[in-house]
C-alpha cells in the first residue's frame, strides 16, 4: 500500500513546481511582446536602409568600399554566436550551437569563435573550442549601444584583414509559431547588395547629394550595425518563444502529475478505511461469538 503521507508530500512539491512555472511562463509571454515590439519596430529601418544602400550600388559607377572587398586568401572567417544568459528555454541553445557548428563557416580552417551568452561559453568551453571574444553582459533588452562595439570591433578586424568573412549564427524568428536557427554571412557586403538588387528589379533614377561614393562611406558599416543588432533581436525573441513553450510543457506536466498523486492518495485513503472497517467488523463478530 502506498504511503499516504509520502504521497502528501509529493503532491505538494508538484503544486509548488506548478506555480513556479507558470510564473516563468507569464514572465515569458510579458517578455516576449516587449522583445517583439522592438524587433518589428527596427525592421523596417533596416529594410529600408538595406534598399537605400542598393539603389546607392546601382546609382555608382563603380562602389569600393573596405567592406565590399572579396576576402584576402588565408584569412580565417570569424563567426558571432548568439545563445541566452539563462537556461529553461527547451531546445533554444542546443539547436543554435548546432547549426552553427555545423556550418561551413565553423569548418573552415583558422575560424574564430565570438559568443554572446552564458550557455554559449559554457557549451565551447566544455567542448575545448578556443574563444576569440566571449559578452555575457547583454541582457533580455539588448540596446543599440551594447551591440555597436561588438559590430564596430568585427568591422576594424574584416577591414584590417584580420578576418574574411564575418557569419552569425541565432535563432531567426519568422513568427510566434515558427523559428529557425541560420547562419548568415554579414561580410563582405557584396553578396548582399547583389541579392537585394535582384530583389528590387531596376530601381527609380535619383539624383544624390553628396554623391553615391560619399554616401555609402557612411551607409555601409551603418548597415552592418544594424544588421547585427537585428539579429540580437531576433534571438531575443525566439528565446522567449521558446521559454513559453517550455513553461508551459512544464505548467502540464505538473498538472497531470498532481492529477495522478491525486488519484494514487483517494485510492491508498480508500484502502485504509476499508481496512479499518473490515478490523472492526472482524472484532465485533469475535466479541459476539
Amino acid at each position: 500500500m502506498a504511503n499516504r503521507r509520502l504521497l502528501v508530500k509529493r503532491r505538494k512539491a508538484a503544486r509548488n513546481i506548478r506555480k513556479i512555472t507558470r510564473t516563468m511562463q507569464l514572465i515569458a509571454t510579458a517578455r516576449f511582446q516587449a522583445a517583439f515590439n522592438r524587433a518589428t519596430a527596427s525592421k523596417p529601418y533596416t529594410e529600408k536602409l538595406a534598399q537605400l544602400v542598393a539603389d546607392l550600388a546601382a546609382a555608382a559607377e563603380s562602389v569600393e568600399h573596405p567592406l565590399l572587398r572579396e576576402p584576402e586568401a588565408g584569412a580565417p572567417p570569424a563567426i558571432l554566436l548568439l545563445t541566452s544568459n539563462r537556461g529553461l528555454c527547451g531546445g533554444y541553445n542546443a539547436n543554435v550551437i548546432r547549426a552553427t557548428l555545423d556550418s561551413e563557416a565553423a569548418a573552415a580552417p583558422g575560424n574564430e569563435f565570438h559568443v554572446v551568452g552564458k550557455k554559449g561559453v559554457s557549451y565551447l568551453r566544455f567542448i575545448g573550442r578556443e574563444m576569440a571574444a566571449r559578452h555575457t553582459e547583454i541582457g533580455d533588452a539588448p540596446r543599440f549601444d551594447e551591440v555597436e562595439p561588438i559590430a564596430n570591433e568585427l568591422m576594424r578586424r574584416f577591414v584590417a584583414g584580420e578576418i574574411g568573412s564575418l557569419h552569425v549564427g541565432y535563432m531567426k524568428f519568422i513568427s510566434a509559431g515558427r523559428q529557425r536557427p541560420v547562419v548568415e554571412q554579414i561580410l563582405p557586403l557584396a553578396d548582399e547588395l547583389e541579392a537585394d538588387e535582384r530583389a528590387e528589379g531596376p530601381s527609380t533614377a535619383y539624383e544624390f547629394s553628396p554623391g553615391p561614393q560619399e554616401l555609402l562611406a557612411d551607409l555601409l558599416p551603418a548597415t552592418v550595425r544594424v544588421r547585427i543588432y537585428q539579429c540580437f533581436t531576433d534571438a531575443v525573441v525566439s528565446e522567449q518563444v521558446a521559454r513559453m513553450v517550455a513553461m508551459k510543457a512544464a505548467t502540464d506536466a505538473a498538472g497531470d502529475m498532481i492529477k495522478r498523486l491525486t488519484q494514487q492518495y483517494n485510492r491508498a485513503r480508500q484502502t485504509a478505511i476499508t481496512m479499518e472497517l473490515l478490523d472492526i467488523v472482524g472484532g465485533a463478530n469475535a466479541l459476539s461469538d
